[in-house]
C-alpha cells in the first residue's frame, strides 16, 4: 500500500523554551573556559551558509562523503539487505540518506530522527511524497538519549543506524561514547551502523577546511551571535568578534573559535558575561579519528566493524558496523 504522509511520533513532547536556552547559553558562557553548543549554529541564516560551506573547494568532508557512498552503494545494499529499517540520527533535511533510499532493496521503513520538531514535519511529508512505497515515520526526539522506535507495518530484518557526515566528531570522546551506546540499544542485536568519520591528516588541511579564503566559515560562525542576539536579546557586537579554527594535535581535533578582540560586557537574560581581550568561546569541537581509534570505541559500545570505504586520499572514511545477533 502506498504511504502518501507520515506521522511524527513525538518522542519528546517538549520543545525547548526560550528560557530554558538561555540558561544553557549562560552555563556555557559562565565556564572558565567558555562555549556556546554548535546546535545554535542551525537558523535559517545558518542552514544556508552551511550549505555554502559545503561547496568551498577547501571543505572536502561533504563531497568526498558523498563519492565514497556513490562509489560503493551496491556492496553497502548488499550488506544491509532487504527489508531494513533506516534510522537516521540527527536527520535534518533528509539529504543524504537519500542515496540509500534509492539503493536499497525493500526497505521497511525509515524513521528520521531530530530535535527540531517542525522541520522534521515538513521534511518528513516531503519525503512521504518522494518515496510512497516507504513508510516514512519521522521521531522529534534528543538521540543523544535513548528513545522509543515506531512499529512499521512490515517487520524490519533489521534495524540500521544512520549517522552521515562526521557528526560524531561534533561530540567529545565521552559524549561519542555515549552517543554510540545509544546507537547500539537502537540497532538492537543483528542490527548495524552506517556512519561517516572524518580521519586525522595534515594539519594544514584540516586547518584549511575551517578557515576558508572566502570567509564563509567565519560568518557561520559569527551568525550564532546574531541568532543570540535575535532570539535571546543578547547585545553581542560582532565587530568585537573573530573567527578562528585551529588543530588541537593532541586531542585530535579542531577547535572552532570567537575570539575577543577586546575587553569588554556582553548582556543576556539579565546577567553581565565579561570578555578579557583575546579570550575566546569555543562553539564547535570537529574530532577526527584513525581507523583504528575509531573501531576501539565503537567495539566498546557493542559494535563489530565489519567494512570501511575510504577515499583514493584516505582524507575520509564510511564505516559499516554489525551487532551480533545475540550481546
Amino acid at each position: 500500500m502506498a504511504n502518501h504522509s507520515a506521522r511524527m511520533k513525538m518522542a519528546n513532547e517538549v520543545e525547548p523554551t526560550v528560557s530554558s536556552e538561555a540558561a544553557e547559553i549562560l552555563d556555557g558562557l559562565n565556564l572558565q573556559q567558555k562555549h556556546i553548543s554548535p546546535k545554535y549554529f542551525y537558523d535559517e541564516r545558518g542552514s544556508e551558509l552551511f550549505e555554502q560551506i559545503t561547496e568551498l573547494p577547501e571543505y572536502y568532508l561533504t563531497r568526498t562523503e558523498r563519492a565514497i557512498m556513490e562509489s560503493h552503494l551496491p556492496e553497502m545494499a548488499q550488506l544491509i539487505g532487504p527489508k531494513a529499517s533506516v534510522i537516521e540520527f540527527g536527520s535534518g533535511a533528509s539529504v543524504k540518506v537519500r542515496l540509500l533510499l534509492d539503493n536499497l532493496l525493500d526497505l521497511a521503513a525509515y524513521v528520521p530522527v531530530d530535535i527540531s520538531g517542525d522541520y522534521l514535519k515538513s521534511t518528513g511529508e516531503q519525503l512521504a511524497r518522494d518515496y510512497p512505497h516507504i513508510q516514512i515515520m519521522p521521531i522529534y526526539a534528543d538521540f543523544t538519549q535513548p528513545f522509543d522506535l515506531p512499529t512499521p507495518r512490515v517487520m524490519p530484518l533489521k534495524n540500521v543506524v544512520y549517522f552521515p557526515g562526521s557528526t560524531i566528531g561534533n561530540f567529545t570522546m565521552p559524549e561519542a561514547k555515549s552517543l554510540l551506546r545509544v546507537m547500539r540499544q537502537e540497532a538492537r542485536c543483528g542490527g548495524a551502523l552506517l556512519i561517516g568519520v572524518d580521519l586525522k591528516k595534515d594539519r594544514h588541511v584540516l586547518e584549511s577546511a575551517y578557515n576558508d579564503s572566502a570567509g564563509v566559515t567565519a560568518e557561520f560562525n559569527l551568525n550564532v551571535l546574531r541568532r543570540l542576539n535575535r532570539e535571546l536579546g543578547a547585545d553581542f557586537d560582532l565587530d568585537n568578534f573573530q573567527h578562528q579554527a585551529v588543530y588541537d594535535e593532541i586531542n585530535g581535533r579542531i577547535e572552532m573559535r570567537l575570539i575577543s578582540t577586546r575587553t569588554q560586557r556582553v548582556h543576556l537574560a539579565g546577567e553581565t558575561i565579561h570578555l578579557a581581550a583575546g579570550e575566546f568561546i569555543i562553539t564547535e569541537y570537529s574530532h577526527k579519528y584513525s581507523l583504528e581509534e575509531f573501531a576501539s570505541m565503537a567495539g566498546a559500545a557493542g559494535f563489530e566493524r565489519e567494512r570501511v570505504w575510504l577515499d583514493e586520499q584516505a582524507l575520509f572514511s564510511v564505516q559499516y558496523f554489525t551487532v551480533p545477533k545475540r550481546f
